[in-house]
C-alpha cells in the first residue's frame, strides 16, 4: 500500500507515515460526519453567527476524523513512543464542551461526557504496557457510551458526536493498540506512561 511521508507538524495527528488509503477513510469519515451533523442540526446552525457554525463542524470533523486516525499504526505507534505527548493529548481535549457551548445547547451533558471520558482515558492510560489494558479501555468506552442516552439535553446529533468523542479519546488513543514501539523519553512503558 503507498504511504506518504507526513509534514512534521501534523504528526500529532497523523503520525509519520501514513498510507495514502488511510488518510482518504479519515478525511473522508471526518468530513461526511460534518456533513451529517450539519444536516441533523440545520435549523440550529441556521440560527448562530457563521463563525459559531463553521467552527462547530471544524470541531465536529476534527473528533470524527482524529477517532479513526487514532486507530492507525503510524497515530498509535507515535504516541506509544512519547508517553508523555499522550498525555498532553488527553489533557487538551475539550471539545466536545466547546461544540455544545459554540451551539448553545447541551452543555451540562457535555461537561458529563468530557469529565467521564477524561478520567477513563487517564485510568486507561495509567495501564500502558499492561495486558488489561485494551480490556479496561473497551469496558469504560461500553459502559460510557450506555450512558449516553441517560442524559438529558442531548441531541441525537450531539449523541452521535459524544460517542465519537468518547471513542476517540478514551479507547481509540489512550489504548496502546499495537504495542509494537519503546519510548523514546527513556519511560518505560511499564510504568504507565507518566514521568
Amino acid at each position: 500500500m503507498r504511504s506518504l511521508r507526513i509534514h512534521p507538524h501534523l504528526h500529532d495527528v497523523f503520525g509519520e507515515e501514513q498510507p495514502l488509503a488511510y488518510l482518504a477513510a479519515i478525511l473522508l469519515f471526518g468530513a461526511g460526519v460534518a456533513v451529517v451533523f450539519a444536516l441533523s442540526t440545520g435549523s440550529m446552525l441556521a440560527d448562530l453567527a457563521w463563525w459559531r457554525a463553521a467552527l462547530a463542524l471544524v470541531l465536529v470533523l476534527d473528533i470524527a476524523a482524529g477517532c479513526v486516525a487514532n486507530f492507525t499504526p503510524s497515530t498509535n505507534d507515535f504516541y506509544a513512543a512519547r508517553p508523555r505527548n499522550r498525555w498532553i493529548f488527553i489533557a487538551i481535549h475539550f471539545h466536545i464542551v466547546l461544540v455544545a457551548l459554540l451551539l448553545g445547547s447541551g452543555i451540562a451533558a457535555a461537561v458529563v461526557v468530557w469529565a467521564y471520558t477524561i478520567a477513563a482515558a487517564a485510568l486507561v492510560n495509567r495501564l500502558a504496557g499492561r495486558e488489561a489494558q485494551t480490556f479496561v479501555g473497551g469496558l469504560l468506552t461500553a459502559i460510557g457510551l450506555t450512558g449516553l442516552p441517560l442524559l438529558p439535553g442531548l441531541t441525537p446529533a450531539m449523541m452521535a458526536v459524544s460517542g465519537l468523542f468518547m471513542l476517540k479519546v478514551l479507547f481509540s488513543f489512550a489504548v496502546d493498540h499495537y504495542r509494537t514501539v519503546p519510548p523514546q523519553d527513556g519511560q518505560a512503558s511499564k510504568n504507565g506512561g507518566h514521568g
